[in-house]
């Protein structure tokens, strides 16, 4: 039998000026950072979704690009098929990267022909 999976919940308060809070705990869900940006999308049904805004990088892969576009609605318009990463999946990830150094400040190394 599939088990679903748990919503996390957090109340916040809305100000006299319409502002609120970010929770501390979706900041850290969302890999929210100061000065990063969020986006609100509501769905027909009532349900609002907020989702870390992702910069578009003009000379990026349009396949990539589109990809993306289809996967974020996608997801806005069907968020109930929506499931977690299984926990064999990301163990399986992390045994695979395991001991591996990157430094993701370096420079790329320009391809070798």
């Amino acid at each position: 039998m599939a088990k679903t999976a748990e919503i996390l919940e957090i109340p916040a308060t809305i100000t006299e000026r319409g502002q609120t809070t970010v929770p501390a705990a979706i900041r850290k869900m969302l890999a929210l950072g100061k000065h990063d940006q969020v986006v609100f999308r509501a769905l027909a049904d009532g349900t609002v979704v907020i989702a870390k805004k992702v910069a578009q990088v003009e000379d990026g892969d349009p396949v990539i690009g589109k990809f993306l576009s289809f996967l974020a609605r996608d997801m806005a318009n069907e968020p109930s098929r929506i499931r977690p990463v299984p926990r064999s999946l990301v163990s399986r990830g992390k045994d695979l990267v395991k001991g591996v150094k990157v430094d993701l400040d370096a420079p790329l190394a320009d391809d070798e022909a």
